[in-house]
């Protein structure tokens, strides 16, 4: 018992909840400020924190309060500063009295059962995270969540484990320039297109293509993206200028140089069509019944707008804009 007894205290002295206001950047000024990577990584992870939660993808009330088991500095670095920083961006994005700094967690410790005394060291379970925060915390709230905060030599890895169900709710490794979030994000993006293969879902884009000047082409593509890498477009297309009111194919393909696409248009006038049909002179119509477009659009930078090159076999050369993959209000986000 007294052995039982002792432990318990240790563990209840080790673990204090306490407020952290007047702690937060206290070693900010650290010489080492401004050279290590995990500096600005620090910063990325403050407002990649508030993004999520403004976003709704972090819930407050799933997090806070919250135990932080871990906050480890690289070997012969500041782990003083490290460990400042980290309760300084954790209380920004929780809130300030929301963060519980579990010194207990990862130190030894000792159990008493019959006949028997264990004495473990290393991580702890979420068991044990969930006694010592019990024994520690007094009247407050039990703790929600766990985060365990390293810093790594490309910026700072975090990982935040609801107490509960063990679930994950945030991990990430970040680096000052997220360079490591896009190349996991390219990965992402390709197992959700290799699900979507397998769904057999289309990938739809729309074109409004405006050729005004010195010759005219206005029409609208509707077009599937298909091939192994999604670098073939073939759809619908409908013209209202050249030809006027026409219908027919449309087929592009990528290319490397600036995200282009280079293709064409087989279109069939519906008015010179409809005159054939009837048995009439189509010396008089406004178009022949076959018209072929030659189309070439390089995006502008990240925007839904490209410009526009197209050539057709009446005699039309434009240029002008193309809205691509649009909504009803391209100019709108």
């Amino acid at each position: 018992m007294l052995l039982t007894a002792a432990a318990l205290a240790l563990a209840a002295l080790c673990l204090v909840p306490r407020s952290l206001a007047e702690e937060g950047g206290a070693l900010r000024g650290s010489p080492l400020e401004g050279q290590r990577p995990v500096v600005q990584a620090m910063d990325r992870l403050g407002e990649v924190l508030a993004l999520r939660v403004d976003e709704g993808q972090l819930q407050p009330q799933d997090l806070s309060p919250a135990l932080l088991v871990q906050a480890r500095a690289l070997p012969g670095t500041d782990p003083a500063w490290f460990s400042t920083r980290a309760i300084e961006v954790l209380q920004g994005g929780l809130g300030v009295g929301e963060l519980r700094l579990c010194e207990a967690c990862l130190a030894p410790r000792a159990q008493v059962g019959p006949g028997t005394l264990t004495w473990q060291a290393g991580a702890a379970s979420l068991d044990e995270l969930r006694a010592l925060d019990a024994h520690g915390r007094g009247a407050a709230a039990p703790a929600r969540s766990a985060v365990w905060l390293e810093e790594v030599p490309t910026g700072v890895a975090i990982r935040v484990v609801d107490l509960d169900s063990g679930q994950v709710l945030f991990a990430r490794n970040l680096d000052p320039g997220l360079v490591e979030h896009r190349n996991s994000r390219r990965l992402y993006t390709l197992s959700e297109e290799l699900e979507r293969r397998a769904r057999g879902d289309g990938l739809t884009q729309l074109f409004a293509d405006f050729a005004l000047f010195p010759g005219q082409h206005v029409s609208l593509d509707w077009t599937d993206q298909w091939g192994a890498t999604n670098a073939n477009l073939t759809g619908l297309s409908i013209s209202a200028f050249d030809p006027v009111l026409g219908i027919g194919a449309a087929h592009y393909r990528r290319v490397p140089v600036a995200d282009s696409l280079l293709g064409g248009k087989l279109l069939l006038s519906i008015p010179t069509g409809a005159v054939k049909a009837l048995g009439e002179s189509a010396d008089d119509a406004l178009d022949p019944l076959v018209t072929v477009v030659g189309v070439a659009r390089v995006p502008l930078g990240r925007s839904n707008y490209g410009a526009l090159l197209t050539a057709s076999t009446n005699g039309e050369i434009g240029l002008g804009i193309s809205l691509m993959n649009i909504s009803l209000l391209p100019f709108l986000p």
